[in-house]
Formats: structure tokens, C-alpha cells, sequence
């Protein structure tokens, strides 16, 4: 496969992710990125989805994925029963959010966190010079419509992790094609944090 045709993110989170690791992915969509997980990592990989129609294009590619909202937690799975737990633009439609990150890093040893950046320069400028709310192509929902009930900044997330105590092991800050080396709470269109517990203050 091709990884120059993949999106960006998708680029990155298969570069994090080490072959044959165990891999839930947590509001998986339509599931290609488990698709290409597997395809590519050969992982183990699971999902959970509230959508119903995204989940049956899951299940017509091969995949195992449970129906369930994120937001009632993953009191199913042991301990540290994933290599690695996917929040992958999914951070930002999560209402209890300091209670998914918790569950996200009980359940996994490591946890993949990617959401766009609503402080970038475009979002900006069309929320300054246009008076209304942003759209792009990482914003790409009009306020009416929009799953997103959470509106952060990349300087956002690093300051939460601060406060609770959870540790940033590694972080992408990425343009429309290529990764965003300088401002990039200014430049980047999203953000990839890979995190774990640190000792999560509640």
C-alpha cells in the first residue's frame, strides 16, 4: 500500500504503532484506520463506535467492533489489556472527558490522542476578520451541525496534561500535508499527543 496517498494522521499513528501490538481504537468511524493497522502493523485491533452505519462499514471489512458511547466508559477490559488506545479526532466529541482519559490510559499503556487544533491561523482569521465560526478542512462542520462540544488548542491539551499529572511522551503537530515544525498553535491544522498515566490527578 501506498502510504504517500494515506491522510496524515493516518501516516503518523501507523508510524507510532508497533508491529503486532493490541490496539482499541475508541469512536473508530468507519474504521479504516484499524483496516490499515492491521493491513500494514498486523495489530490486534478492536473498536468501539456509537454510529451504527459506521460500524457496518467496519464489520464489511473483517473488523470487530462493539456499539457502545465512549462516554459510559471501558469498565469491560482489564488493566492494561491494549498496547496502545486510539482517541483520533473522536477527544474533541467526548462530553466526560477527564473520565475517558482515565478509563483510555487505565486500559492501555500507552494512549494516541489526535484532534484539530481550533487556534490555528485560519480559525482564527475567519473568526476575527468574518465574525463567524470557522470552518476548514480540519473544521470542516457549521456550528449548527457540528459533533464537536469541545473547542481546544494544542497549548490547551499540553496545559491539561500539566495540571493532571499525565505524561506526553511524544507529540506531531501537522499541516494540510507535512508535519508543522514551528508556532504550531498558530500553523498546525491538528495535533497527535501519545500519552500515559503519570499519576492522574483526579
Amino acid at each position: 500500500m501506498d502510504t504517500k496517498k494515506i491522510r496524515l494522521d493516518y501516516q503518523v499513528i501507523l508510524n507510532i504503532i508497533e508491529p503486532e501490538k493490541k490496539v482499541l481504537d475508541l469512536g473508530c468511524g468507519n474504521g479504516y484506520l484499524m483496516f490499515l493497522l492491521a493491513q500494514e502493523r498486523n495489530a490486534k485491533v478492536q473498536g468501539i463506535e456509537l454510529d451504527e452505519k459506521a460500524i457496518y462499514r467496519c464489520v464489511e471489512k473483517g473488523l470487530s467492533v462493539f456499539h457502545s458511547d465512549i462516554d459510559s466508559g471501558l469498565s469491560e477490559y482489564p488493566d492494561k489489556s491494549f498496547d496502545y488506545v486510539i482517541l483520533n479526532q473522536s477527544l474533541q466529541q467526548v462530553k466526560k472527558i477527564e473520565f475517558v482519559l482515565r478509563e483510555a490510559m487505565r486500559v492501555g499503556k500507552q494512549v494516541i490522542v489526535g484532534f484539530p487544533n481550533f487556534a490555528n491561523l485560519k480559525a482564527r482569521w475567519m473568526l476575527f476578520f468574518g465574525g463567524k465560526a470557522p470552518i476548514s478542512k480540519s473544521l470542516p462542520f457549521r456550528w449548527y451541525d457540528s459533533p464537536n462540544v469541545r473547542f481546544l488548542s494544542i497549548n490547551d491539551f499540553r496545559n491539561y496534561c500539566l495540571q493532571k499529572g499525565i505524561r506526553i511522551i511524544k507529540n506531531y503537530n501537522l499541516g494540510k500535508k507535512k508535519p508543522v515544525k514551528f508556532w504550531p498553535n498558530l500553523l498546525a491544522l491538528n495535533a497527535i499527543f501519545v500519552i500515559e498515566n503519570g499519576g492522574v490527578k483526579e
